[in-house]
């Protein structure tokens, strides 16, 4: 009879949690000056290079990390880390992420596994602005 509770308790443990990652975000060094009514994160561009070509202004620093909740989840991917920076820097009214760099993590009491991802959020000006 224990067998059977144990078994049936493990499945359950596992059904409700077996698709769940969890995250975080972060805003760090934010400029209050250059934050911005907020913008679609899916507009919201991603690159591990710096934009030369048009001139922007520092909002600040964002970082998201992304963590599976249980062995069985999928590990996290940059396209799952990529989302929530995009999310976290449209609050600030940023149009796009630069420098971002990623970093993966082991397993800890928390979590099976991490991905996490920090860059620069910028929001690019009209060239007659330039100073």
């Amino acid at each position: 009879m224990r067998a059977k509770l144990l078994v049936c308790t493990l499945a359950s443990i596992v059904a409700l949690t077996g698709c769940a990652n969890w995250s975080t975000t972060s805003a760090r060094h934010v400029n209050r000056a250059a934050v911005a009514q907020e913008t679609d994160p899916e507009a919201v561009t991603i690159t591990a290079a710096d934009i030369t070509d048009r001139p922007y202004v520092v909002i600040g620093d964002v970082v998201a990390t992304v963590r599976k909740s249980t062995v069985f989840n999928a590990d996290p991917t940059r396209k799952m880390v990529n989302e929530k920076l995009q999310e976290r820097a449209a609050q600030l009214g940023a149009d796009a992420v630069i420098l971002v760099q990623y970093n993966r993590s082991g397993f800890s009491p928390l979590s099976w596994g991490a991905l996490s991802g920090r860059g620069r959020a910028v929001r690019f000006q009209p060239a007659q602005q330039v100073q």
